[in-house]
């Protein structure tokens, strides 16, 4: 019997995706193992993995077609021993798209890079969330289990976005939500979404003149950035805190640990730190020295987290990306700036694992190198805070009643007010500037 390939969900907002190209033509025998394709997500490109032999017999989608809708059929794998003609003519009446099953509650492992290759008896993952289906008298569409489990976590089941056939609520949607994922904007008293339509794309274009203009296409990262910026800002309550910290011991210290970096036969140093390199390593500690920040809202409960898994903003054309470094507290400045280093590169050429950029507990955003003094980032779900850090500079400041100058660098810190309220996050934000004032304090 053939088996079908369909397009993998790589990621939990991934919806659509490019084939990028195939690596094996049609005729090919396969081994288990093989990568049969590169296919380009949302925020990377990902070897796509065969798990079962066979002879490639027909490829459906050819190399190169942008949004391909995950669970499409791509192609079709004739099994050992199968004749290929008739694998093929199976192809040709096969559905373009197949629904998965109910999945099993998930558990807390990482999303796997490598996806399975869907079979009759096992469907790929289901594709990203699509809004609860409802018909016009408002009434949701979710399974008995799915709505008990809604209630028993306190969460209204009119908010989980449904993965089900028809946009249905399963069981595998609540377990979602309880982590705050793919849950729609509350609801207005009236019924109405709480979020504003925007004008259509012919109302804004009708107010500017014909032919002054170029549309440039959106890629997959700029849809999926804005739709996380829309939902972020909808459904978090942002709240805004301000500090000043004075980074002259920080800029001493950094100096005297670069200058001390063992070099190789060439001459290269092991390591060169940076000041976001301190100021990840201080909001780690930060966290752990007031974990109730560090903590994820969801419906069902608050998560507070063990460790500081702190997500870095890379800039990457066309977007950005969020690459987590995991249990920042435990690690040297030093693992650390070689970490970021290593991470950038592989952002900027879409090599990271889902699991790289996943989760995280919090974030840091820093436009100093571009000369900005400070501004305010957008909470990145399911962080409950981000640190936005401006330009270190030279500025005239009071002590002991004198002028002088003095190396400056101002942050705010923005907090999901649910869950880290003004006073908690003054708290945490204290911490952080104790530490990048006394930076010795982060290696005792």
């Amino acid at each position: 019997m053939p088996v079908n390939i369909l397009m993998p969900a790589l990621s939990p907002t991934m919806e659509k995706g490019n084939l990028a190209r195939w690596l094996k033509k049609e005729g090919d025998t396969v081994k288990a193992g093989d990568v049969i394709a590169e296919i380009e997500t949302d925020k990377a490109t990902m070897e796509y993995e065969s798990i079962d032999d066979g002879v490639l017999a027909k490829i459906v989608v050819p190399e190169g077609t942008q949004d391909v809708p995950v669970n499409q059929l791509i192609a079709v794998l004739a099994a050992e021993g199968e004749d290929v003609k008739a694998a093929t003519s199976a192809a040709a009446k096969a559905p373009a798209a197949a629904k998965a099953p109910e999945a099993p509650k998930p558990t807390a492992a990482p999303a796997m890079a490598t996806p399975a290759v869907a079979t009759p008896a096992a469907a790929p993952r289901a594709p990203a969330p699509a809004p609860a289906a409802s018909r016009g008298d408002n009434r949701v569409f979710a399974s008995p289990l799915a709505r008990r489990m809604a209630k028993d976590a306190g969460i209204d089941v009119g908010r989980i976005r449904g993965s089900g056939p028809h946009g249905r609520i399963i069981a595998r949607d609540v377990e979602a939500a309880k982590s705050g994922k793919g849950l729609a904007a509350p609801i207005a008293a009236a019924g109405a979404p709480l979020a504003i339509q925007a004008p259509s794309d012919d109302k804004i274009r009708a107010l500017f003149e014909p032919g002054s203009f170029e549309v440039v296409p959106h890629d997959n990262i700029r849809k999926v950035i804005a739709r996380r910026l829309v939902e972020a800002k909808l459904t978090i309550p942002h709240f805004y805190l301000t500090l000043d910290c004075n980074i002259g011991k920080l800029m001493a210290a950094r100096e005297e640990i670069n200058a001390a970096a063992p070099k190789d036969k060439d001459g290269k140093p092991a390591y060169k730190v940076s000041v976001n390199d301190f100021v990840i390593k201080a909001l780690a500690l930060a966290l752990q020295q007031v974990p109730d920040a560090n903590v994820t809202w969801t419906e069902g409960g608050m998560l507070k987290h063990r460790h500081s898994d702190i997500g870095v903003a890379v800039s990457i054309p066309g977007g950005l990306i969020t690459p987590v470094v995991r249990k920042a507290e435990m690690k040297s400045l030093s693992v650390i700036s070689n970490e970021m280093k290593d991470y950038a590169a592989r952002a900027r050429a879409r090599k990271l694992k889902p699991e790289e950029y996943q989760g995280g507990s919090s974030a840091v955003s820093n436009l100093g190198m571009y000369g900005i003094k400070d501004f305010a980032a957008v909470i990145n779900p399911p962080h409950a805070t981000i640190l936005a850090v401006g330009a270190g500079e030279e500025r005239a400041i009071v002590k002991d009643g004198k002028i002088e100058a003095a190396w400056m660098m101002s942050v705010t810190l923005s907090t999901d007010h649910r869950a880290v309220d003004g006073a908690l996050g003054a708290q945490m934000l204290g911490a952080f500037k104790t530490l990048i004032e006394n930076p010795v304090m982060m290696v005792v």
